[in-house]
């Protein structure tokens, strides 16, 4: 382990699905010496993605670390999830690294999940360097994935290699920084070999056919980075030759500040370009000690937590797993301070102890014994801490601080499951709570009205994996039920009725007759109850459970089977008998009362309705509101959102026409929309649905 953070890059590898990126990670290990062969995606042979589900999917599922090291430097490797489903992976490994390098197919250039991964990245202030991957596929294309890029992300995009070669005959690279080219002896056609090292590369001489765009694109390079520099400025308008460590220097300030974001070329699968980026890595990516201190509360008082090797611990739990062998494993990151073994840290958020007792360094899912100290800017695993989320806080004892976490993105997608059988259900809650402490994007709620559990997802993929995850690790079987819409029922003019309840059988019998009058309320009110009873028609200690019967009857639901709301109930008349009146007698009554005025006062449905916000690009928008408009939508407004070609729409619409909203719109807009909706009101269903959503609840 490093003893001192400018001897640490952390950078996290991002992008849409597809684009390369478990590949390339594997290929940076192999090429660095980290492991000794190339694993296979397709077989699922490598270190980043080595679970079931992933393995099964040929998807990553989860970030993965794995260090490699370039020239002395550790290099902390994430790779993130380029599938939306998982972006709350991405941006909770973007928060805790220092560079984040884009990777876009030379095939498929610029797609949605390109987009988000910017966007996230750029939210959070993190460094970007773009990686032109998979050049030496068919329909491969530099140039016109250049243009994507620059036109998608605008200034600052600087390409500092060309490829050399296209498609199959991608064997080369020129560095645009010192006008020099290196080849790579690559197999025929350019296909990777299982179980092999990438090759390395060697100077030499840059093709002919390329010299005269080099040196076009080198003088546009070496403009764009002096353009930072009032001195290199000054010294190359008087045309003096600046050489390739001043030029590094000033593209890893532009780098550093988010101003300038190179662009480079490789295919992970044959091994071009793969250790000229290993390298770059090292140089362009910043230190820990050289970024934004961490922000943090302390108590009520917002600090910053600079990281500094001499100051307080502090660690954040960034992920949970739990390993076949080891139990439970949280990996940190040393936010502060030098990490001890056998350190004893607090939880800010339990305010328990936690005793690390052994401390691991992790590649993939295997890990290895640490015995020195761990630093600032580092990452760690500990296994055991019983007691910690993904997340939280750990700290010395007296310094009760917590680190602010990413923003995660909000569940896209409400489900409903219940157990597969009586054994599923003892095991249920306690299991879905683990998952939990490992997917923060992962949410329960048990809603005691529908009587319903909820699992807040990202999308269908989440949901298939969360359950798959349940069966393998905790032996819980769930099957999936339609989600229950919280309807709920009204009156719409005023109506009375008069409730009897008498029974006799032996001894003291009951007898309430309590006479009641309804009328709807403005929506949202909630209920009312008045007693307009006079003349001691009963003794008063039953209006109490006159009230009683009324709320129970409501709640029990109206002539469509809901909850009944906004109604003001006014009892002015009951008969009472000395002997066989009690509370049940007049609790009956009022039930009563309430059914017969119920049916003559226009009962309706009511339906939750949620305000929608839906972010689209400009080409989409036609296509979104008529599907929202076929969704009984009504359109609060349009506006221009903070990204560039993109629309924010706002609309009020029925909760249950949203259910499945996030896999729709993923559908209508190719993966580019996103969305939030929260509860907004009530309204009245149409008269034409309210027969078949009664149906529909009774069934």
């Amino acid at each position: 382990m490093p003893h001192d953070p400018t001897a640490i890059r952390n950078v996290a590898l991002v992008g849409h699905h597809g684009a390369g990126k478990t590949t390339l990670a594997e290929a940076l290990l192999a090429a660095t010496g980290s492991i000794g062969r190339r694993g296979s995606v397709e077989k699922g042979t490598t270190v980043m993605d080595s679970e079931p589900e992933e393995v099964a999917r040929q998807l990553s599922i989860s970030s993965s670390l794995a260090p490699f090291t370039v020239n002395g430097v550790k290099v902390n490797l994430l790779d993130t999830p380029g599938y939306a489903d998982f972006a709350g992976e991405m941006v909770t490994a973007l928060a805790n690294v220092d560079l984040a390098v884009l990777v876009v197919s030379a095939t498929d250039g610029v797609q949605a999940q390109t987009h988000d991964a910017w966007r996230a990245a750029a939210r959070l202030g993190v460094p970007r360097v773009i990686v032109v991957n998979k050049l030496d596929r068919e329909r491969a294309d530099f140039d016109r994935v250049l243009a994507e890029i620059r036109s998608s992300f605008g200034a600052g995009v600087a390409p500092v290699e060309l490829p050399i070669g296209h498609e199959a005959e991608f064997h080369g690279v020129i560095d645009l920084l010192d006008d020099t080219a290196t080849h790579y002896d690559v197999p025929a056609g350019g296909a990777a070999v299982d179980g092999t090292v990438p090759p390395s590369g060697h100077e030499g001489p840059i093709p002919d056919e390329l010299v005269d765009e080099e040196h076009t694109v080198h003088e546009q390079l070496v403009e764009g980075i002096v353009v930072g520099d009032d001195d290199l400025m000054e010294r190359y308008l008087n045309g003096e030759t600046l050489d390739y460590a001043e030029l590094e220097k000033s593209l890893a300030g532009g780098v550093a500040a988010a101003a300038v974001f190179p662009v480079l070329c490789c295919s992970a699968a044959s091994g071009v370009g793969v250790d000229r980026l290993a390298r770059l890595i090292e140089e362009l990516c910043p230190t820990p000690g050289s970024r934004t201190p961490a922000l943090a509360m302390a108590g009520t008082e917002p600090i910053e937590i600079p990281a500094d090797p001499s100051g307080p611990t502090v660690l954040t739990v960034t992920k949970t797993f739990n390993d076949g062998h080891t139990g439970k494993v949280s990996l940190c990151k040393v936010v502060s301070g030098t990490l001890q073994p056998d350190a004893v840290l607090v939880n800010s958020r339990s305010r328990e102890e936690e005793r690390l007792h052994a401390l691991q360094s992790l590649s993939g899912h295997t890990a290895s014994s640490v015995s020195g100290a761990v630093v600032a800017g580092d990452f760690v695993a500990v296994p055991r801490l019983n007691g910690a989320r993904t997340g939280d806080t750990l700290s010395a004892k007296g310094q009760s601080v917590t680190v602010l976490p990413a923003e995660l993105p909000p569940p896209a997608l409400h489900v409903a499951v219940k157990p597969a059988s009586r054994a599923d259900d003892d095991k249920l809650m306690s299991a879905l709570q683990r998952l939990c402490d490992e997917d923060p994007s992962l949410t329960v709620t048990r809603d005691d009205e529908t009587h319903q559990t909820i699992l807040g997802v990202s999308g269908e993929v989440h949901l298939a994996v969360t359950v798959e995850r349940l069966e393998r690790k905790f032996n819980v079987h769930v099957e999936r039920e339609d989600l229950r819409i919280p309807y709920r029922e009204t009156i719409t003019k005023p109506a009375a009725a008069e409730g009897k309840h008498k029974k006799q059988s032996g001894g003291h019998g009951q007898f309430g007759v309590a006479h009641l009058r309804l009328e709807p309320l403005p929506r949202g009110t909630g209920f009312e109850f008045h007693d307009e009873v006079v003349g001691g028609a009963i003794p008063r200690q039953y209006i109490p459970a006159v009230e009683k019967g009324v709320l129970e009857s409501f709640a029990g639901g109206g002539v469509y089977g809901f909850p009944v709301v906004d109604v003001a109930v006014t009892v002015d008349d009951d008969k009472a008998h000395s002997v066989d009146s009690n509370e049940v007698s007049f609790k009956m009554a009022a039930a009563l009362a309430v059914k017969a005025a119920m049916a003559d006062a226009g009962p309706i449905v009511l339906e939750p309705v949620s305000r929608l916000s839906v972010t689209i690009p400009d080409d989409c928008q036609g296509d979104v509101l008529g599907d929202l408009s076929s969704r009984r939508a009504r359109i609060v407004g349009t506006d221009p959102a903070d990204t560039e070609g993109y629309q924010t729409v706002t609309a009020t619409v029925p909760t249950a026409e949203i259910t499945r909203y996030a896999v729709d719109l993923r559908a209508l807009t190719g993966g580019r929309g996103t969305f939030s909706a929260a509860y907004d009101h009530y309204d009245p269903v149409p008269e034409h649905l309210m027969a078949s959503i009664a149906k529909a609840e009774d069934s």
